[in-house]
């Protein structure tokens, strides 16, 4: 009986350990990424996504729908963001006010109605000044579970 236990501690042990090698090494490849974005430099105001999609996964009916895309101004001017338009009414995105300033970061917040149950896919146009880029295209998606589904 203490073999059984201590070969089930250890395997709890090694598989602990494995994926916390794993979480490290995603961690360290993101960090990598995301410096050599932020060093691309455009004439003008640019605007460079830490991502373009957001995936929600599997939410909760009437779960909080709000997250957030991040972006970098890799121009040498100030980027201005003139509208953010979502592909329909259950998708709400937030503008930047103020001017992102060039090396500076940004947030565009969108809110997803998960009073609706079922998959979804939705886009949020953003409408700006970067160069070569005056219109992007940012995408969320997910499901929505129901009252009664499983939750995995």
């Amino acid at each position: 009986m203490k073999k059984i236990v201590t070969l089930a501690l250890l395997l709890v042990l090694g598989v602990t350990a494995s994926n916390a090698q794993e979480t490290s090494k995603v961690t360290k490849k993101i960090k990598a990424s995301t410096a050599k974005i932020s060093t691309l430099k455009v004439d003008g105001a640019g605007m460079v996504f830490v991502t373009e999609t957001i995936d929600y996964g599997t939410v909760a009916h009437n779960a909080d729908g709000k997250r957030e895309f991040v972006f970098t101004n890799n121009g040498n001017k100030p980027l201005i963001i003139t509208n953010t338009q979502g592909s329909c009414g259950c998708t709400v995105p937030t503008t930047p006010k103020e001017p992102i300033a060039p090396g500076a970061k940004g947030i565009i917040g969108v809110k997803y109605a998960t009073d609706r149950v079922g998959p979804f896919t939705k886009t949020v146009t953003v409408t700006s000044n970067a160069a070569g880029q005056a219109t992007k295209t940012l995408t969320i998606k997910g499901t929505v579970l129901a009252d009664d589904a499983p939750k995995s």
